[in-house]
């Protein structure tokens, strides 16, 4: 792992935060191709690797994005702890924007409860853009936290950087198969199933060189747009992960994921970051 960070230590940043985010792609279209081996995932593991999903996002916010963006702001008390809370709330605010505003469909839930406008898009279309808006902050976080390493802010590192970028690597891999095995169950063929399980993940190299861009250009900025991809990543913790791992009986199961993801990076980040 030192000889990865050593690598991206000696590239350009902008170059890094796109191959750490294609990396995060990477896994997402691996999970997807899962569909090629096996016809059907069980609902249990399913909801497990779901719940791993939203343990990974919580301790990401915190030890990877909140706690540095608190760091490295200037004052104490409340004033040190003011650009976290403005970015933290226009992170959750931009995604309940986006989320009133695009079509989508949350995962295993049926068509009319569709969400956003009002639309007649085929139901893969929406499920597909339910994970885009989930990867949006996930990229987003890479690349600021690449952008601020290079601007040398001490709160932010390399290593943090692609810590970040593995566990939400990690998290992606139930994500793409999360959406390819419901679409092979529908009817679709292999091929195209695993297609759109990798499709939304391609947002993520696109957030995450802006993000290095943009910091890099406006070190101000920089805890502002930590917390506002924490914020970003809460609200699609609470507003959509969870949810979907409710709906059956395999709740304790979802939970227990949950805590093994939570636990894995924040170790990971704390350990190696």
């Amino acid at each position: 792992m030192q000889s990865v960070i050593t690598f991206f230590e000696h590239i350009n940043p902008v170059v890094g935060a796109l191959l750490a985010t294609l990396f995060t792609w990477f896994l997402t279209a691996l999970g997807a191709g899962l569909v090629f081996l096996f016809k059907e995932l069980n609902r249990r593991v399913l909801d497990g690797m779901l719940g791993f999903t939203g343990g990974v996002m919580i301790a990401a916010s915190f030890w990877s994005l909140l706690s540095p963006a608190i760091e490295m702001s200037a004052g104490s008390g409340l004033t040190k702890a003011m650009p976290a809370a403005i970015g933290f709330l226009l992170g959750a605010l931009f995604l309940y924007a986006l989320d009133q505003c695009l079509p989508h469909l949350h995962l295993n839930f049926p068509s009319n409860k569709a969400e956003g406008v009002s639309t007649n898009w085929h139901r893969t279309t929406l499920l597909v853009l339910a994970i885009t808006l989930h990867n949006i902050p996930e990229g987003l976080a890479v690349g600021v936290l690449f952008g601020g390493a290079a601007a040398g802010v001490p709160a932010a590192s390399i290593a943090g950087a692609v810590m970040l970028a593995v566990g939400i690597g990690l998290q992606n891999f139930p994500e793409g198969l999360a959406v390819a095995f419901p679409l092979r169950r529908n009817g679709m063929s292999r091929a195209r199933s695993f297609w759109y399980g990798q499709l939304s993940a391609l947002v993520e190299p696109v957030a995450g060189v802006v993000g290095a861009m943009a910091v890099m250009q406006m070190q101000p900025l920089l805890p502002y747009a930590l917390a506002f991809a924490a914020g970003a990543m809460i609200y699609v913790v609470i507003e959509e992960v969870v949810p979907e791992t409710q709906l059956e009986r395999s709740t304790d199961v979802a939970t227990l994921g949950f805590i093994g993801g939570f636990v894995i990076m924040m170790m990971l980040d704390v350990g190696l970051g």
